[in-house]
Formats: C-alpha cells, structure tokens, sequence
C-alpha cells in the first residue's frame, strides 16, 4: 500500500487546506514565500504517478479527498495539506484504464478524510465511483476470495469512511483501520507498531503503516530536512522489520502494509515476498 497516495501531484499554488489549524493558515497567507514551500517539503509522501504504483505492485491506495472551500463546481480533489492538481474523477479513470489491461489484479480504494464534502458532494462522488467501475466493484457480502472475484470480474474494493453512504450503498466496504504511529523516529514507530500486533490484528483488513510523521518541533530542529529525507533514513530498519513479518490470520500477523515514498529500497518486494510464508514449500 501507499500512504498518502495522491501527493506527488500537490499544487505549489493551492491554498492550504481548510482543515489545517488557524495558525497554519494564517502563516501561509501572512508569509507564503516562507510557509509555502516548507509545508510542501513535509507534505509530499509519494514521487510515483498512481499508474506507476499501481505497476510497481501497490494495490492499496490512501485517498484522502476534499471539497476546496468557496468553490462553486462540484470539483473533489485529493488533500494533504494542500490541494492536488488532479480531480479525483481523472484518477478514478485513470485506475479503471489501468485495470482494463489487467484484468487479474485487485486494487483496494481506501476513501478517507472527507475535508468539506457535504451530502450532495458524497452522493456525487458515490455516483462516480459506481459509473467509472461499474460490475468492477466487489459488493461488501462477497468474501473477496481471488478465485471468487476473478470468476465474477470484480476487481475493486472500495472502503468508505461515512457511514450515512455505506448504508445506502452495498458497493461500499466499511472504512479499513490504519495502524498509524505519529511517530518522529523509527525504533519508536516499530515499538508502536510490535504493541498494536501484541494487541491483536482485525478480523478483516486493516494497514500497518510503516510512514513516519513530522512535529513542529522536528522541523524546526530539522530546517533543511524533508520528510522524503526523514523517510529514506528510516527504510533500512523498517526493511529488516518487515521481512520478520507473516501474513494470515492469527493475532500477530500483517495484513497490508503502507508506506511513503514506495518506488526506494524494495519496499513493495519485500511486502510481497511475504505471501511466500503462507503456503512454505513444506507443505507442497
């Protein structure tokens, strides 16, 4: 999976976003040459299109969508921070474009944040989703085997945090719960992470997100840093964490696993390497 999938294409011209804190707006608007391109080096969690990481073996994408503020079109972008360049209806298509081509893989949609979306934007963006893939989507009463999904042509879950749509609408699965640490260093991130698995995993799917999070104070400390910096320096130890991972079914074990910046240091081999631990060539 990727964290944030949507970022590579973030406006250097976007307004900040309308659910940032007062504070941070009033920065951006007071000292935008200064505010601007820092909130951009912090922002940004991804460098491939979707199209490339959908190539490169993603196949949980993060999207976080928004209603810009004061816009009078129906327009919904994706947000972290700032705007995308993109609508969320370009990309949609551009995933449907992907999947035509291939037409064995399965792509988890993940629909979170909602930033401005009232009733009438919801009810828009449900349509669209259910025009663009249409028999694609995967009804939540189906127990997306492969098997089971390849043989009726479903390969798209769509996961949707607002609970009024899911209720209206058995194309939408229930929102799929992220393991997210808030944490400035690794070890602390995998001690967070090693304590949620202590916990138990979900009974259905949920992320483990291996993405580490900046605080105003690591900025501050850290004045030429970027989280793209932040986050290559973490990859080493969180490779070694992930390869110590087995999927399936028991309380310790990993279901998706997102992180920032997936096209560096074999992140989504190693993740998929893991499968291999399901059926061991003991048992062949």
């Amino acid at each position: 999976g990727s964290h944030d999938t949507m970022t590579y294409c973030l406006d250097k011209n976007s307004a900040v976003s309308g659910n940032e804190s007062k504070l941070v707006k009033f920065l951006s608007k007071c000292l935008p040459c200064i505010v601007h391109p820092i909130i951009m080096k912090w922002s940004i969690t991804q460098v491939l299109t979707v199209t490339e990481q959908l190539e490169a073996g993603v196949r949980y994408l993060d999207f976080r969508i928004a209603h810009k503020a004061n816009d009078p079109s129906m327009n919904l972008y994706f947000v972290h921070m700032v705007y995308t360049t993109v609508t969320v209806q370009d990309i949609l298509w551009e995933i449907l474009r992907w999947l035509e081509t291939h037409p064995q893989e399965v792509v988890i949609i993940a629909c979170r944040n909602f930033d401005g979306l009232t009733k009438r934007l919801h009810n828009h963006l449900v349509a669209c989703i259910k025009e663009i893939f249409q028999c694609k989507l995967c009804p939540r009463n189906v127990v997306p085997t492969l098997r089971t999904m390849w043989h009726l042509s479903h390969q798209v879950i769509v996961s949707y945090e607002e609970e009024v749509e899911l209720e209206k609408h058995c194309e939408l699965w229930p929102p799929i719960p992220y393991w997210w640490g808030n944490k400035t260093s690794t070890r602390a991130l995998i001690r967070y992470l090693e304590r949620m698995k202590r916990m138990g995993r979900p009974g259905k799917f949920f992320v483990a997100g291996i993405n580490l999070t900046e605080n105003l104070r690591y900025i501050l400390v850290h004045p030429f840093g970027s989280l793209k910096k932040m986050t290559l320096q973490s990859l080493p130890c969180l490779k070694i964490w992930i390869k110590q991972q087995y999927p399936g079914p028991k309380k310790k074990c990993i279901n998706i696993i997102a992180g920032d910046f997936i096209g560096n240091n074999d992140f989504v081999k190693d993740v998929i390497e893991l499968n291999t631990k399901i059926n061991s060539p003991l048992y062949c």
